[in-house]
């Protein structure tokens, strides 16, 4: 779907020069090779209805043109085209994908699209159909817009993979698209499409949403990367030649019928890697995996991908913590493979990835082909159980939008763990459970009434994590009842809704004490307990509902001494007028602030370069340069982040609405604190190496130095005062070219004062 209407609708020609004929034939192109790819799943009627489909949606969108100035009908036949070619859907699914757009953006409405289609294909529309609700402060459009896709997956999945399709091509074509725009889809792609895809087992779309995501949130990492893979590409062929040669051999001798390749890993993943183990792209050992591709019968699949695996580790000595079984254990999205790490030549591990020709299939086309292989299986399997979960919490739901989405990452979006009861059965869980998630998982009986649990006949406490393979045995008392800080021990979303429930039953229990309280104060006073008095004493006292105004009352967390101050006019009462102060706040130092002209022209909004008042984030402690947004934050006012702060990526997807278009304006005279992180060789007198660099040849002042050495390694961190994003590259590089120096990082410690 392409982003807002009015936005995607523009007439506007940018990069886009054909004459009314040529597009006509472009049009026609498209469409063509589309009707080839869904050629071989054709049945009898199907070519007449796809092509009704797509006069429908031309003729919708004949006056819309996209951001780069093209035609906007070539979005949905493009979306169509990822359904059929990469995600494996057929018919019904390209006509869904062709009509994506009309309901939300044209005269069609889902009545037309019915009666030309019938209901499922409408009813996929229909899901398909972004909201067009307002969006309030309290949730975002895209979280709320997101859940009802969810209800609707639950029905039919085609909608979540047509939706990744739409995705997909929009991340495909997002830099016709205002930066602020790219910044809030990448991180909206990142938070949840790239997890949902790898969750409905699409590899390829998951691992190109993330790369693409990355080129717009971290373009500087990305390009590097990039640049190094390709520079480095014919190094890896040759070694992958060498690594592959003898495996063939073997293979080939044993009467295996197979395929052999190597594939680098995604931007995105060595990215992670580099970051997550602090080390240098060259170090990173496993920029590519190995895949073997067996052409087994089913019964056999198994048996041989365990021959195959034999046969890599008498040739390379495996890793044995690196082994992933998923052929005994598939996971729940369908994937089934035998992963090992080996010693191969040089001193280099390599990741070695076995699969037969069918679990490769589901492993590139996941749902589609999950579906595929299923027909005349009736057995439930874990896919089916895992719709049944979701459905499950969707029935059960009631709160916020950010909730449901946070909520729903972490149960149904993270990898999973299994884990078994004392009898042996089998249940899957999210990364992250604890004993108490397992209790809720059995059943809410037993979660609310449990007290402990016994992990391989040992006793853990409640908020005890998981590992798969765990067998756990749960305590319960009939004299346990859930309490507030359960929520921090559980992840999973039917254990958080449940403990909620029964916390908001005790509430609501509470409370009715600090109504009749209340009550008898407001009469005392002379005012009557109505519905305009308990708004105003909820507004003035900032909580978000009555129930919470009597249960904070009846726990004597307010003791309404304030009413005191309250007049009463005939019954009703008004609450006094505060003083007026003015404040500002330092992001830096958290202290009192005035603002001097110069400092109040760092920054730059939207197209009208106003100049506003704001705070720098203490998160990611930004220094121009470097790329930033603006966030309207409440309460805070304005707050500036750098697009890769550790919060940039849930603040953009969930908020996109309240991000401000920023840059730097040109200043000299005012230092920002960073900060940056060195380890190396704890040489005689490196230290005084290093400060003679940033005072002495560079005179950076110093706010902060530690240094801490440890068995012939030292590591410091040092806080300093830098004009700008130049400057510290200029200190970095000085500082990486002094002997001994193995790493000099910028950090984004909070300052401390």
């Amino acid at each position: 779907m392409d982003q807002d209407p009015q936005m995607s609708a523009e007439l506007a020609l940018p990069k886009y020069n054909l004459n009314a004929e040529q597009e006509k034939n472009e049009i026609v192109r498209h469409y063509r090779a589309l009707s080839r790819s869904l050629r071989p799943k054709l049945k009898k009627g199907d070519k007449e209805l796809v092509r009704q489909a797509f006069e429908m949606a031309a003729d919708a969108h004949k006056t819309m043109r996209r951001k780069s100035g093209e035609p906007y009908i070539l979005h949905p036949i493009a979306v169509a085209m990822i359904c059929v070619e990469e995600i494996g859907l057929g018919v019904r699914s390209t006509i869904c994908a062709l009509l994506h757009d009309t309901v939300e953006d044209t005269d069609i409405t889902l009545e037309d699209v019915q009666r030309e289609f019938g209901t499922e294909i409408a009813k996929i529309v229909d899901g398909l159909t972004k909201i067009s609700s307002v969006m309030d402060t309290n949730t975002s459009q895209q979280a709320e817009n997101f859940k009802k896709i969810l209800l609707t997956l639950t029905d039919d999945p085609r909608v979540i993979l047509i939706k990744l399709a739409d995705r997909l091509h929009n991340m495909r074509t997002l830099d016709h698209m205002k930066t602020e725009k790219q910044l809030k889809i990448a991180s909206e792609t990142i938070w949840v499409y790239a997890p949902l895809a790898h969750r409905m087992g699409l590899y390829n779309v998951k691992t190109e949403l993330e790369d693409l995501s990355m080129k717009y949130m971290e373009p500087a990492g990305y390009k590097d990367i990039a640049k190094k893979l390709a520079e480095t590409k014919r190094e890896r062929t040759r070694y992958i030649n060498e690594f592959v040669k003898p495996i063939k051999e073997k293979l080939t001798n044993s009467g295996f019928e197979f395929e052999i390749y190597g594939r680098p890993k995604s931007i995105h993943s060595i990215w992670n890697k580099i970051k997550k183990k602090g080390v240098a792209f060259e170090e990173v050992y496993d920029l590519f995996a190995i895949r073997i591709i067996l052409d087994s019968a089913p019964e056999k699949e198994k048996e041989d991908c365990w021959k195959v695996y034999s046969t890599i580790t008498d040739e390379y000595m495996p890793s044995p913590e690196r082994l992933r079984d998923w052929l005994s254990n598939p996971k729940s999205n369908g994937y089934e493979a035998l992963h090992t790490t080996v010693m191969g030549p040089q001193g280099k591990w390599v990741e070695v990835q076995i699969r037969s020709k069918r679990m490769n299939e589901i492993a590139e086309k996941g749902l589609a082909a999950h579906f595929k292989y299923k027909e005349g299986n009736d057995s439930e399997d874990r896919f089916d159980k895992w719709f049944g979960q979701i459905r499950e919490v969707l029935n059960t739901q009631d709160g916020a939008g950010l909730d449901f989405l946070q909520d729903f990452k972490t149960s149904f979006l993270a990898e999973e763990i299994y884990v078994y009861t004392p009898k042996g059965e089998v249940k899957m869980l999210p990364t992250g459970s604890t004993a108490l998630d397992f209790a809720f998982a059995i059943h809410s009986a037993v979660g609310s009434k449990c007290i402990g649990a016994k992990v391989q006949h040992k006793l853990v406490p409640l908020s005890h994590v998981l590992r798969s393979g765990d067998q756990i045995e749960i305590i319960t008392s009939s004299k346990q009842k859930p309490s507030e800080d359960w929520l921090g021990f559980v992840v999973t979303a039917k254990a958080k809704n449940k403990i909620k429930d029964a916390l908001r039953e005790e509430k609501r229990t509470i409370a009715e004490d600090g109504k009749y309280i209340l009550q008898r104060k407001l009469e005392s006073m002379g005012a009557a307990y109505s519905q305009h008095n308990l708004e105003e004493l909820v507004h003035f006292y900032k909580l978000p509902s009555g129930l919470d105004l009597h249960y904070k009352i009846a726990t004597k967390s307010i003791d309404l001494k304030e009413l005191k101050d309250f007049l009463v006019h005939g019954d009703k009462i008004e609450i006094p007028k505060p003083k007026p102060t003015i404040s500002e706040t330092n992001a830096e130092t958290g202290t009192a602030k005035t603002y001097t002209k110069k400092e109040s022209e760092l920054i730059i909004f939207g197209e009208s370069s106003d100049k506003i008042k704001y705070a720098l984030g203490r998160c990611c402690n930004p220094i121009p340069g470097d790329d930033v947004f603006g966030f309207v934050s409440t309460g805070k006012g304005l707050i500036i982040h750098r697009t890769n702060c550790p919060n940039a990526t849930q603040l953009l997807a969930n908020y996109g609405h309240r991000v401000v278009k920023t840059k730097w304006a040109k200043n000299k005279e005012i230092s920002f604190l960073t900060g940056l992180k060195i380890i190396g060789l704890d040489d005689v007198g490196v230290i005084n190496k290093i400060t003679n660099i940033i005072s002495g040849d560079l005179r950076i002042n110093i706010a902060g130095l530690t240094i801490e050495s440890k068995e012939g390694l030292f590591e410091g961190t040092i806080k300093i005062f830098v004009h700008d994003k130049e400057e510290l590259e200029v200190l970095v590089t000085r500082l990486k070219a002094l002997h001994g120096i193995q790493t000099v990082d910028r950090f984004d410690a909070e300052a401390e004062n």
